[in-house]
């Protein structure tokens, strides 16, 4: 820092900082009465936006069009999650991304401040809709979710249990959501973390429902 390009690297090293990230919890498990899982998580990428280091959203979002699949409903939703967001919290733009585009964003990373890929967990259900009934399933946060949930809580998460034992038992198995006290550098990158409060698993849950008597009853009724 002395020697070698001082006054760049001196200013460099002055546009660190420290962010809070929230950590979103893993939700909890749902099983049959034997053990069977019925609902479980299984990892997924998607492309997060930060707001208060995008120089320029339009053109950041016109840039990224470029680079992976966005869809008008991507973006409409993405403008939705931004009214209820900080502008210093990182924002879902795009879910489910396979590895080829992964591997298309990372290569252009540079050009895109603020922008970032995440892994998160996203529900699964191994026996498809013959439980749907049941457990429901899991959506994106609707304005209406949040006029009743606690927000903190749900800072890094962005889906909800919608009906059956996902909604009914969401306190449950949704957790405590944690967070991470971090030093990025000036393009927004983490260098480490420097302090850190591990969020809070969800409940994993037990029913009285026997999937295998589950399915011989749909086949006698097929």
């Amino acid at each position: 820092l002395q020697v070698v390009n001082p006054e760049l690297f001196s200013t460099l090293s002055l546009n660190t900082g420290l962010q809070l990230k929230a950590t979103a919890p893993t939700r909890g498990l749902i099983y049959d009465r034997n053990g069977i899982v019925l609902a479980e998580n299984r990892p997924i990428y998607l492309l997060e936006v930060t707001p208060e280091e995008v120089p320029d959203m339009k053109a950041t979002l016109a840039g990224l069009s470029e680079v992976v699949n966005l869809s008008e409903t991507d973006i409409e939703r993405f403008r939705q999650f931004l009214r209820n967001k900080r502008q210093f919290e990182a924002v879902p733009l795009r879910f489910n991304l396979d590895e080829t585009e992964v591997a298309h964003f990372a290569i252009n990373r540079h050009r895109f401040p603020g922008v970032d890929i995440a892994a998160r967990l996203t529900r699964h259900y191994p026996f498809g809709t013959s439980v749907v009934h049941v457990l429901g399933y899991m959506g994106r946060i609707s304005e209406r979710d949040l006029t009743y949930i606690d927000e903190s809580n749900y800072r890094a998460t962005s889906h909800i249990g919608k009906l059956g034992i996902e909604q009914n038992y969401e306190s449950e198995l949704h957790g405590t959501a944690g967070y991470q006290q971090v030093e990025v550098n000036v393009q927004g990158r983490v260098l480490r973390v420097v302090e850190e409060n591990p969020a809070i698993p969800g409940q994993d849950l037990y029913l009285t429902l026997d999937i295998h008597l589950q399915q011989v009853a749909e086949e006698a009724w097929g």
